[in-house]
């Protein structure tokens, strides 16, 4: 089996179980699989491969895998392909044997989800390809699914992104409301560093060069440029150079990514990865 990417880490089954479990009861609705459980008998095994139709970069097999698990505790699994991992059409990335009642009807909850995180996983790969050349790195923004952000924000790492805020909790950053209700950025910051611990880090949006000035002065970790155009993402990054990190965000899209990485930003803030990255095509075939 390929390895994965270094680093990366696979998420606790805690962090996944209840997603799939949700994923499961909305499929299977007040009845269960009609279907399945008038055509297979209850005692019938049987074996199946997961398959990459297109080719891609994986990411949550071993989460899409849990589906059939949790249908039937004792299924067995050969893993063939490693999150992190470059797949060709036709690869064969899992085999599977078990209860066959619980292969088909787990089918669609693990290929979507499976599809889901492959898409993100391959749409950020190919803008880490495109921006590394400038230096810069790709970071995920919190346009997640709902109930979806901790292995979507995984499926980015898969792809060799970053990952910025997983909530409201973990990170400040003063927004251009945040200003707007505080006065301004300055104040936005006074109030901010009154409330927070020393180990949070701040970051301030700005739209202007003017508003950069007004954040450098005030000493916080990282800016965050926000849809400004190509030039004055330029001159801005020269003006935050040694004095705080640069993040550039607003409508960035996989054809836009490298332009914006050439100003010399240090990262691009990307939602499109997250929230229109479209999945990737796998399949479920059972064989005798």
């Amino acid at each position: 089996m390929p390895e994965p990417l270094p680093r990366l880490t696979q998420p606790l089954p805690l962090l996944y179980e209840r997603i799939v479990r949700q994923a499961l009861e909305e499929d299977l609705g007040r009845a269960g699989d009609i279907t399945t459980d008038a055509i297979v008998p209850s005692g019938a095994s049987a074996k199946g491969s997961v398959v990459a139709r297109t080719p891609g970069r994986i990411a949550g097999l071993e989460i899409a895998l849990s589906a059939f698990r949790q249908l039937d505790p004792a299924i067995s699994f050969e893993v063939r392909a490693a999150d992190g991992s470059d797949a060709t059409a036709g690869e064969v990335l899992a085999l599977l044997e078990g209860q066959a009642r619980a292969l088909l009807t787990a089918e669609r909850t693990a290929l979507n989800l499976l599809g889901r995180l492959c898409g993100i996983a391959t749409t950020t790969r190919d803008v880490v390809a495109a921006v590394t050349p400038y230096g810069a790195r790709v970071v995920c923004t919190r346009k997640t699914t709902p109930g979806l952000r901790a292995i979507e924000k995984y499926a980015v790492r898969a792809g060799g992104g970053s990952n910025h805020r997983f909530g409201l909790d973990d990170a400040v950053l003063i927004k251009d409301n945040h200003r707007i209700l505080a006065g301004s950025l300055t104040e936005a910051v006074r109030r901010v560093r009154a409330c927070v611990g020393h180990m949070v880090k701040i970051e301030a949006e700005v739209d202007t060069l003017v508003q950069l000035e007004e954040a450098l002065s005030l000493a916080v970790d990282s800016i965050l440029l926000d849809n400004m155009s190509l030039q004055d993402l330029a001159r801005g990054v020269l003006m935050a150079k040694g004095k705080a990190i640069t993040e550039a965000s607003g409508g960035i899209t996989p054809d836009t990514a490298a332009a914006v990485a050439a100003t010399g930003v240090d990262l691009l803030s990307i939602g499109w990865i997250t929230h229109s990255a479209p999945s990737l095509d796998v399949s479920f075939d059972l064989f005798l």
